[in-house]
């Protein structure tokens, strides 16, 4: 899609709110999307926690950012042990990207963190996935190693809170 074409984000329609069952769809849907964005293909079997994201994230934080009625971004906190918890399935619509929706995400994440006693909060991408890898850096999480994944090279973060 063009730049010109770009849905602008504005803060009059949107919010971020906790998953709900009627938004399964436009949550799987959205981050399939992705995923086969940045791999150029997908194997839906790789991710059987979207298949019913209600029960597969029952006990974590799963926020979505709702646009108008249009599920827009996502992000998971995923409670681990004592204080410390990590984040998962971040994603934002491809049209919506570089327009602050991600940080957003990521500061609710954050803040229900702490609110949740959370001290150390912990996140992975591909060590291939650089738009990732920066914007991770960005907010200030730390690159604390690397690891042989599953998929390839993974990039491991943290940030104390």
């Amino acid at each position: 899609m063009a730049a010109e074409d770009a849905q602008q984000l504005t803060d009059s329609g949107l919010v971020l709110r906790p998953f709900q069952p009627r938004d399964q769809e436009q949550v799987q849907a959205l981050i399939l999307a992705g995923l086969a964005e940045h791999w150029g293909q997908l194997d839906p079997a790789l991710n059987p926690d979207l298949q019913a994201i209600g029960q597969s994230h029952a006990q974590d934080y799963f926020l979505v950012a709702d646009y108008q009625g249009r599920i827009v971004g996502t992000g998971a906190l995923v409670r681990q042990t004592g204080d410390q918890a990590e984040i998962v399935r971040m994603t934002v619509a491809a049209d919506l990207r570089r327009q602050g929706l991600g940080r957003r995400i990521l500061e609710a994440l954050c803040h229900e963190a702490r609110r949740r006693g959370v001290r150390r909060l912990l996140l992975e991408t591909t060590a291939d996935w650089q738009e990732a890898i920066s914007f991770y850096s960005r907010f200030g999480f730390q690159l604390t190693h690397y690891r042989d994944g599953d998929f390839g090279p993974e990039v491991h973060f943290m940030l104390l809170l």
